[in-house]
């Protein structure tokens, strides 16, 4: 059982070390990239996988390192902080440090890879407190889902391929040379971002646009900001702007999807946490447990105590 931080209030926290037999089944032997690799040929702050072996469904948890999810076959569902995506052929999905992450939900004949890596890995080519800024993807204010064209997603998978062939033979200059590969197929990534312009995010209003940071920021402020005027602020437009844009590409309003950063947070709390309901409450700021009992009820249709038994 992996080892996981539960400190007060906190959704489960891990560390590289401390994760693998959270999301690999123990008893596959599949031997591509880190999986059942030796420990002689183990490189530091970087594992890679295929979704050969991956356990049924993950989270919700945090980390304290990177994680890239691609998908070449069938689909999964991901969802980071309030954003749900599926994944589908060509997806790629990107989480940073401290983000609530969950996948669930994979189709049959699915197929894909992933990869876990710490701030620390790539220094040798980008220092770590410029690694956000070199590929924007990989930060709050960035996309956090993209989907390539075939050529794009094939050249990826060529990179793979490569630095899987590195991490199974000990010849010289192998962790430089994966360090390399991995930094080339995110520069394919990034070319790709580019030319689809997901990198005007932060300065384009339209509702392509504007959703996508307003749930960025709900997934980092929620237990602190919870009015839509205080995200319009951040946004730089009305607040009926932002409600009407949310309810336009979503669905509903923008206070829904307060609620539903809350609501996840608060599930995540329940379940992997033994923190009483009173103390759950103080940590999301709720006045008292009478009125995070009441909107919990709302929210979801059974208490939290109920929640938690059959969790």
């Amino acid at each position: 059982m992996a080892k996981r931080t539960l400190t007060q209030g906190k959704i489960p926290e891990y560390t590289l070390g401390d994760f693998r037999h959270l999301h690999r089944d123990k008893n596959d032997t599949s031997t591509f990239g880190y999986n059942n690799l030796p420990a002689g040929h183990r490189i530091r702050g970087f594992e890679l996988y295929s979704s050969e072996g991956l356990v049924a469904g993950v989270g919700p948890l945090k980390s304290n390192f990177y994680r890239m999810s691609i998908t070449l076959s069938g689909g999964v569902d991901v969802i980071l902080g309030v954003e749900e995506f599926r994944h589908r052929p060509g997806t790629i999905s990107f989480t940073y440090p401290g983000q609530v992450f969950t996948k669930c939900n994979i189709q049959p004949g699915t197929f894909g890879y992933y990869a876990l890596f710490e701030d620390t890995f790539m220094e040798e080519l980008i220092a770590p407190d410029s690694f956000q800024d070199e590929f924007p993807f990989f930060n709050i204010e960035g996309q956090l889902f993209i989907q390539l064209d075939v050529a794009e997603i094939t050249e990826v998978a060529g990179f793979v391929d490569r630095i899987n062939e590195e991490l199974q033979e000990l010849r010289a200059g192998r962790e430089k040379a994966v360090r390399l590969y991995f930094y080339l197929l995110l520069l394919t990534i990034k070319r790709s971002y580019l030319r689809q312009r997901l990198d005007c995010v932060q300065t384009d209003t339209r509702a392509a646009y504007l959703v996508p940071r307003f749930r960025k920021l709900v997934s980092q402020h929620y237990l602190q900001k919870r009015k839509v005027a205080d995200y319009a602020a951040i946004l730089g437009v009305t607040p009926n702007h932002l409600n009407r844009t949310v309810r336009e590409v979503t669905g509903q309003t923008a206070s829904a999807t307060i609620s539903s950063m809350l609501v996840h947070e608060a599930k995540a709390l329940l379940r992997f946490t033994d923190h009483t309901i009173a103390e759950i409450s103080h940590h999301m700021q709720f006045s008292d447990p009478a009125s995070f009992n009441r909107f919990f009820r709302e929210q979801t249709g059974q208490t939290p105590l109920a929640f938690r038994k059959n969790a």
